[in-house]
Protein backbone atom coordinates (compact mmCIF):
# COMPACT_ATOMS: atom_id res chain seq x y z
CA UNK A 1 0.00 0.00 0.00
CA UNK A 2 1.48 3.34 -0.97
CA UNK A 3 0.98 6.30 1.33
CA UNK A 4 -1.60 8.97 0.50
CA UNK A 5 0.33 11.50 -1.63
CA UNK A 6 -1.07 14.32 0.51
CA UNK A 7 0.67 12.93 3.60
CA UNK A 8 4.17 14.19 4.45
CA UNK A 9 7.14 11.89 3.83
CA UNK A 10 9.73 13.01 6.41
CA UNK A 11 12.69 11.18 4.86
CA UNK A 12 11.95 12.60 1.39
CA UNK A 13 11.51 16.10 2.82
CA UNK A 14 14.85 15.80 4.64
CA UNK A 15 16.69 14.61 1.52
CA UNK A 16 15.16 17.46 -0.48
CA UNK A 17 16.62 19.96 2.04
CA UNK A 18 20.11 18.43 2.00
CA UNK A 19 22.85 19.78 -0.26
CA UNK A 20 22.69 17.84 -3.54
CA UNK A 21 26.03 16.06 -3.02
CA UNK A 22 25.08 15.05 0.54
CA UNK A 23 21.69 13.68 -0.56
CA UNK A 24 23.40 11.72 -3.35
CA UNK A 25 25.89 10.19 -0.88
CA UNK A 26 23.15 9.29 1.60
CA UNK A 27 21.08 7.61 -1.11
CA UNK A 28 24.15 5.79 -2.47
CA UNK A 29 24.93 4.32 0.97
CA UNK A 30 21.30 3.26 1.48
CA UNK A 31 21.23 1.60 -1.95
CA UNK A 32 24.56 -0.17 -1.36
CA UNK A 33 23.38 -1.53 1.99
CA UNK A 34 19.95 -2.48 0.62
CA UNK A 35 21.49 -4.30 -2.36
CA UNK A 36 23.74 -6.42 -0.13
CA UNK A 37 22.23 -9.62 1.24
CA UNK A 38 21.45 -9.06 4.96
CA UNK A 39 24.40 -11.07 6.33
CA UNK A 40 26.75 -9.08 4.08
CA UNK A 41 25.71 -5.70 5.45
CA UNK A 42 29.08 -4.89 6.93
CA UNK A 43 30.76 -2.07 8.78
CA UNK A 44 32.46 -0.85 5.62
CA UNK A 45 29.36 1.22 4.86
CA UNK A 46 28.77 4.45 6.71
CA UNK A 47 25.93 3.00 8.74
CA UNK A 48 25.58 1.67 12.24
CA UNK A 49 23.02 -0.28 14.19
CA UNK A 50 21.74 1.93 16.97
CA UNK A 51 21.39 0.93 20.62
CA UNK A 52 19.35 1.77 23.69
CA UNK A 53 16.16 3.71 22.96
CA UNK A 54 17.03 3.62 19.25
CA UNK A 55 17.41 -0.17 19.09
CA UNK A 56 15.97 -1.44 15.81
CA UNK A 57 17.13 1.56 13.79
CA UNK A 58 20.17 1.91 11.58
CA UNK A 59 21.86 5.26 11.12
CA UNK A 60 23.43 6.23 7.79
CA UNK A 61 26.05 8.95 8.30
CA UNK A 62 27.44 11.46 5.82
CA UNK A 63 29.44 14.59 6.52
CA UNK A 64 28.68 17.62 4.41
CA UNK A 65 30.21 21.05 3.87
CA UNK A 66 31.98 22.53 6.90
CA UNK A 67 31.83 19.09 8.56
CA UNK A 68 28.08 19.43 9.08
CA UNK A 69 26.65 15.98 9.89
CA UNK A 70 23.68 14.45 8.06
CA UNK A 71 21.92 11.30 9.28
CA UNK A 72 19.26 9.00 7.86
CA UNK A 73 17.42 6.68 10.22
CA UNK A 74 16.37 3.38 8.68
CA UNK A 75 14.63 0.15 9.61
CA UNK A 76 15.79 -3.18 8.20
CA UNK A 77 12.79 -5.31 7.20
CA UNK A 78 14.32 -8.78 6.90
CA UNK A 79 10.84 -10.29 6.53
CA UNK A 80 9.64 -7.61 4.11
CA UNK A 81 7.62 -10.06 2.02
CA UNK A 82 5.37 -10.73 5.03
CA UNK A 83 4.47 -7.04 5.34
CA UNK A 84 3.92 -6.18 1.69
CA UNK A 85 7.41 -5.03 0.70
CA UNK A 86 8.19 -7.85 -1.72
CA UNK A 87 11.26 -9.00 0.17
CA UNK A 88 13.97 -7.83 2.57
CA UNK A 89 14.07 -4.03 2.55
CA UNK A 90 15.94 -1.15 4.12
CA UNK A 91 13.32 1.53 4.75
CA UNK A 92 14.34 5.14 5.37
CA UNK A 93 12.17 6.59 8.15
CA UNK A 94 13.56 10.09 8.75
CA UNK A 95 16.62 12.28 8.54
CA UNK A 96 18.31 14.78 10.84
CA UNK A 97 21.32 17.04 10.62
CA UNK A 98 23.56 18.70 13.16
CA UNK A 99 26.58 20.95 13.33
CA UNK A 100 30.06 19.51 13.87
CA UNK A 101 30.75 18.23 17.40
CA UNK A 102 27.17 18.47 18.59
CA UNK A 103 24.59 15.85 19.47
CA UNK A 104 21.01 15.51 18.39
CA UNK A 105 18.46 16.47 21.01
CA UNK A 106 16.44 13.83 22.83
CA UNK A 107 13.37 15.30 21.10
CA UNK A 108 14.94 14.55 17.69
CA UNK A 109 15.40 10.90 18.61
CA UNK A 110 11.87 10.78 20.08
CA UNK A 111 10.48 12.08 16.79
CA UNK A 112 12.34 9.39 14.83
CA UNK A 113 11.05 6.68 17.19
CA UNK A 114 7.49 8.02 16.82
CA UNK A 115 7.77 7.93 13.01
CA UNK A 116 9.22 4.42 13.22
CA UNK A 117 6.35 3.19 15.39
CA UNK A 118 3.85 4.76 12.98
CA UNK A 119 5.52 3.06 10.02
CA UNK A 120 5.61 -0.33 11.76
CA UNK A 121 1.92 -0.08 12.74
CA UNK A 122 0.77 -0.53 9.11
CA UNK A 123 0.43 -3.92 7.43
CA UNK A 124 0.91 -3.81 4.56
CA UNK A 125 3.60 -1.20 5.12
CA UNK A 126 2.91 2.29 3.86
CA UNK A 127 5.85 3.54 1.79
CA UNK A 128 6.89 5.93 -0.97
CA UNK A 129 9.05 4.26 -3.60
Amino acid sequence: MDEDPAQPVPAREFLDRCPTAVAAKLVAVVKAVADAPPPAISGRWKREAMHGDMNGFYEVRVDGPKRHHYRLFCVLEREGAKVGLGGPSLVVIAGKDKPFRTVLAAADYAEVRHLGREYLSHIPRSIER
